[in-house]
């Protein structure tokens, strides 16, 4: 029995629910518990409702529950103008038997992506987010003047985890070039800032009947360098995270993926972004591979619970993509 099903039966969510307009007469046997998929939240459909309840395990921002869950309630509300995200019902504050809060969305129906046929759908998605520029008060998501500046510095932090893994010799001497030519390859001022949406792996979009992407984990989002997501979205760390993905993009694969986000944002997002393309792919898989590092030593502490074949599926992914090979071979990317 998994740690959501024994917080089901606890009647704490079913509890907080009914408190909510509408929900008041909702009966426990419409709570589907949705397979877990990533690490930092369980999902209940509410059956009949079209609505999807998010419950965080943790929070990878390393934010209090209250911080956390106004950052996701400012995240989903924001996002729904670009038209490729769930919209907020409600916001279930940190209480009781759900400690972390929970956030009700409504349900998107779709399907996983299939690479490379939808990369072009996920383009059309982020650049909808990307054509959303920061309000006059971005607060409470993050919106630094230097989003470059502001992601190697998260790359420096989270390096420590690199001496933490165990790593080779070789995997280590690769990576700590990659990190010195991140530090002189800086990218110039000044650089657009959008909406972006920074955890946008391939499992975190759903494809409806129409071809639509929806992006469906905006934990993360906030505002930054559109490179940043074109990055993330189509790095081999990415493509290879979700089990249900689980595939690997060509050269000339990505390159129509970016093709696809130029035809669908402004030209002069388009130019402004397009000197950023390799400096920041190396920093955002910096980004990604640091954090790998960390789950290959804290996987189990950071989400308990979490089913065996996902958690096998992600520590060989920490392996593989750990590994002095794979680091060669992805960087030869902006090499």
């Amino acid at each position: 029995m998994t740690d959501l099903r024994l917080l089901l039966e606890s009647g704490a969510v079913i509890d907080a629910l009914r408190r909510l307009p509408n929900l008041d007469a909702l009966n426990p046997d419409a709570l589907e518990p949705l397979p877990l998929k990533g690490v930092a939240h369980d999902h209940v459909r509410l059956r009949g409702c079209a609505l999807v309840l998010r419950i965080p395990r943790w929070s990878q921002m390393g934010l209090d529950p209250a911080a956390a869950l106004a950052h996701q309630a400012a995240a989903f509300h924001r996002a729904e103008a670009s038209g490729h995200t769930p919209r907020l019902v409600a916001t279930l504050p940190p209480e009781g038997g759900l400690p972390m809060g929970a956030l009700l969305v409504t349900e998107v129906v779709g399907r996983t992506p299939r690479l490379p046929a939808d990369m072009a759908a996920i383009a059309r998605a982020l650049a909808a987010l990307h054509r959303m520029p920061p309000p006059a008060d971005p607060a409470p998501l993050p919106c630094p003047a230097d989003p470059a500046a502001a992601l190697l510095a998260q790359v420096e932090r989270q390096a420590a985890w690199f001496d933490a893994a165990r790593l080779t010799p070789e995997a280590r001497g690769l990576i700590a070039e990659e990190l010195e030519a991140a530090r002189r390859d800086r990218v110039a001022s000044p650089m657009p800032i959008a909406t972006v949406g920074v955890d946008v792996h391939p499992g975190n979009f759903l494809i409806d009947d129409t071809g639509k992407a929806w992006f469906t984990d905006l934990e993360k989002l906030q505002y930054g360098h559109p490179a940043m997501d074109l990055a993330h979205a189509s790095l081999y760390s990415s493509t290879k995270w979700d089990p249900a993905v689980n595939a690997a993009l060509s050269a000339a694969e990505v390159a129509a993926f970016h093709a696809a986000w130029v035809a669908a944002v402004p030209p002069a997002l388009a130019e402004a972004t397009r000197p950023a393309l390799g400096p920041l792919r190396r920093l955002t898989w910096l980004r990604t591979l640091s954090w790998m590092a960390r789950w290959s030593t804290e996987g189990a502490a950071l989400s308990p619970g979490m089913p065996d074949a996902l958690r096998a599926h992600m520590d060989a992914h920490a392996a593989d993509i750990l590994r002095a090979e794979q680091i060669e071979r992805i960087r030869r990317d902006w090499l």
